[in-house]
């Protein structure tokens, strides 16, 4: 089984969408995951998704009504395989809760590139993060799926 956490911002937009498409995407692909989201910054914790980001994740088959924003902390850095930032802000952000001793180091879901934040946007940027979560996940499916080389 594999663990995987998205991270954004609040937790109520690109992480939570990220984490449904994930969900949804490793199950069909056969791979055993836990999967979940969290933010940096706890201005919505306990709070549902964005009712945009709903609306529009929904409309593309990933249920996304029962989440509930949650902040990342230090235990994350040990539950998860995988953690994954939506942008550079939220990734260096997270050295706040990184504990001092080496493990996971978090990455940014598209590699090199940042899901923009749709927060202040339109219908059409909702959209624009459910596209590039599936082009993230499908990048992490092709990885979790390569052989894997001996050392």
């Amino acid at each position: 089984m594999t663990r995987v956490l998205m991270i954004c911002m609040g937790n109520i937009c690109r992480s939570p969408i990220a984490a449904t498409v994930a969900r949804v995407e490793l199950a069909r692909a056969g791979i055993a995951a836990e999967v979940d989201s969290a933010g940096t910054e706890d201005y919505h914790v306990g709070e549902p998704a964005d009712r945009r980001a709903i609306e529009v994740a929904e409309a593309h088959g990933y249920p996304l009504a029962a989440h509930r924003a949650r902040q990342v902390d230090s235990a994350d850095f040990e539950t998860f395989d995988h953690l994954f930032a939506m942008d550079r802000v939220n990734l260096r952000a997270l050295r706040r809760f990184r504990p001092a001793r080496p493990g996971i180091e978090p990455a940014l879901l598209l590699g090199d590139a940042e899901v923009p934040d749709p927060y202040y946007g339109t219908m059409r940027d909702f959209e624009r993060v459910v596209a590039l979560a599936r082009e993230g996940v499908a990048a992490l499916i092709a990885r979790l799926r390569a052989p894997r080389r001996q050392a």
